[in-house]
């Protein structure tokens, strides 16, 4: 596993599953019973991908008694979405590139449309 924290969220995020569980627990809290309801895969599977998440500071898991839910903890997103907005600027700038292609083309459809006439 990566050593920064960054690395490790998006090794985390990287797996369809994980990023299931955590659409989940963004619902509210839940057993590792309740998340494995969807899948078609092991408890012990589930608790692989819970540990990966715990490890990433992803989710928590509590406990009360014989009950042990897990908690999303949103915190290492946040900075996911920081890295991931200094790249806003190029996209944007990339889509108003294709935008200005794309109504450059209209336009000489439209001009051929009309010579045809």
């Amino acid at each position: 596993m990566p050593d920064d924290p960054l690395s490790t969220t998006f090794g985390a995020l990287a797996d369809p599953t994980r990023r299931a569980i955590l659409a989940r627990l963004a619902d509210g809290a839940a057993t590792v019973n309740e998340l494995a309801e969807p899948f078609d895969i092991s408890l012990q599977a589930i608790s692989k991908h819970l540990k990966v998440l715990e490890r990433a500071g992803l989710i928590t898991r509590g406990r009360d008694a014989q009950y042990r839910p897990c908690h999303l903890r949103a915190g290492p997103l946040k900075d996911v979405t920081a890295w991931l907005e200094r790249y806003r600027s190029f996209w944007e700038e990339s889509f108003g590139q294709l935008d200005e292609y794309l109504i450059e083309l209209q336009e000489r459809q439209r001009n051929n449309d009309i010579e045809s006439q």
